[in-house]
């Protein structure tokens, strides 16, 4: 099971997303998700967002991602980081990514 816990920024509204393959065998990449948030969006996003094929959410695009296509129909924020941090848990489920976290540092000059 892999699991990312996403502190968003100013909003202050974490997540901890959890991403656990739904059969042993090595060839599935069906993932179930389990997300749980602070955000009344991303409690929409988690109610129509519990499994996905692995292998084929991580090699689409943008403009083809079901994660970022269901992320805009509950409401979310162009700029929120959870439709990210559920794809990284995917990879790194799908062994496709080792866990390592990731950082945005933000400054006004």
């Amino acid at each position: 099971m892999a699991t990312v816990y996403v502190k968003p920024g100013v909003c202050g509204l974490n997540t901890k997303i959890t991403a656990k393959k739904k059969d042993l065998d090595e060839d599935s990449y069906i993932i179930e998700l389990h997300i749980e948030s602070e955000s009344d969006n991303i409690k929409r996003l988690a109610e129509v967002l519990t499994e996905v094929d692995g292998m084929e959410e991580v090699f689409t695009n943008f403009a083809k991602s079901g994660i970022y296509k269901l992320g805009s129909q509950c409401g979310l924020h162009v700029a929120c980081p959870v439709p990210s941090g559920i794809i990284k848990a995917i990879e790194v489920e799908c062994g496709l990514a080792l866990p390592k976290d990731v950082e945005m540092t933000i400054t006004r000059d």
